[in-house]
């Protein structure tokens, strides 16, 4: 292991031969990548075989001797021809780094059970009171005031003097319904002093024969 690091250290690859104790790989060569905290695993050195960076622990790798680049011939060869290191190497190479790559699809249940949260909060509008309105109506000579919230009446039609009913109009900063009142009032002023006029004129005539009755006494 000494030799290892120092020749990572030093930027190179050092070969090394797998042991029996590495199963059916025995025998063959990789280069050492990597040297990962042997106290979080007993296998933390990686080892490039192949196509694939495998990791091992020291006891299954030995260093390879010089020249060698294939498969270091042991002294006790297997007869059965069944079990050629070429034709089973990818098969325990490719099943090997499996295990981890389901760690990385547990979040996915998590964000599947979030989305039915979003259902459970809606926002409720508080309702507000009924409209208010309040009508200021003429008719017949009189001017009246009414109050209706809803379909409740609050204030039946009362009557107003003519005057009261300019000041609420004149609220309404609005030119044409003030000029409305306004025509109104001047037209019932207008006939008001004709009766007025009129009614002088009929008291006139009475006081008149008032005066020549007593005269004939």
């Amino acid at each position: 292991m000494q030799s290892i690091r120092e020749a990572l250290a030093a930027g190179r690859k050092p070969r090394v031969v797998f042991t029996a104790s590495a199963g059916q790989i025995a025998g063959q060569v990789g280069q050492v990548i990597e040297l990962t905290d042997p106290e979080v695993s007993d296998e933390f050195v990686v080892v490039r075989f192949g196509r694939d960076e495998l990791p091992f622990s020291p006891a299954d790798l030995a260093m390879a001797p010089k020249g060698v680049t294939r498969r270091v011939v042991e002294p006790k060869p297997e007869p059965e021809p069944q079990e050629s290191p070429v034709a089973a190497a990818p098969e325990f190479v490719l099943d090997t780094p499996r295990v981890p790559a389901q760690r990385q699809e547990e979040p996915k249940v998590e964000q599947t059970e979030k989305p039915p949260a979003r259902r459970a909060v809606k926002a409720v509008k508080p309702k507000g009171p009924a409209g208010l309105t309040v009508t200021l109506a003429y008719a017949d000579g009189e001017w009246t005031v009414a109050a209706q919230q809803g379909s409740k009446a609050l204030a039946k039609p009362y009557v107003v003097k003519p005057a009261e009913a300019l000041k609420m109009v004149g609220l309404v900063d609005v030119p044409g319904v003030q000029e409305a009142v306004e025509q109104i009032l001047g037209t019932e002023r207008a006939e008001a002093e004709q009766q007025a006029e009129k009614l002088r004129a009929e008291l006139a005539e009475i006081e008149a024969r008032l005066a020549e009755l007593r005269e004939a006494r």
